[in-house]
């Protein structure tokens, strides 16, 4: 069985570190700065037997706006609708009912979000975002 928990205490930093520092989002991360993420975030971990199988977060004011970030599914327990279900978590979370927006990114998992009723930016001409240099450069490689 697996347990989704809120907990910031049960949370594995050093696995969720290994995870983000290998994602195509966040290659290289430094781990001051996931933890720092961490703490100015909802973050929520998936769990099986203890041991932590999954993580997300969200960026929120509990108000008008959230930003699911940082979802990830350990390999052995991908395809098992897991993604899903977390983001879902905060979808159905009693904090983010009515919120307006609860944005989120993917380069390959739209049909996933899809399903929970996310879809492309209905004005994307709207939609700009600000990288550092450096960063920019790590996601061209």
């Amino acid at each position: 069985m697996i347990t989704l928990s809120d907990d910031k205490a049960l949370l594995d930093v050093a696995q969720i570190h290994a995870w983000l520092a290998s994602s195509y989002w966040s290659p290289g991360i430094a781990r001051d700065l996931v933890e720092r993420a961490i703490a100015g975030s909802h973050c929520l971990g998936a769990y099986r037997d203890g041991v932590q199988i999954g993580y997300a977060r969200a960026i929120t004011d509990r108000a008008t706006f959230a930003w699911i970030a940082d979802v990830w599914i350990d390999a052995a327990a991908r395809g098992q609708g897991l993604g899903r279900r977390m983001v879902q978590w905060f979808v159905d979370h009693p904090d983010y009912q009515g919120i307006r927006r609860i944005a989120l990114v993917t380069a390959d998992a739209h049909g996933v979000y899809e399903a929970i009723g996310f879809h492309a930016p209905l004005r994307p001409e709207r939609y700009m975002e600000r990288l550092d240099p450096a960063f920019a450069a790590a996601l061209r490689t």
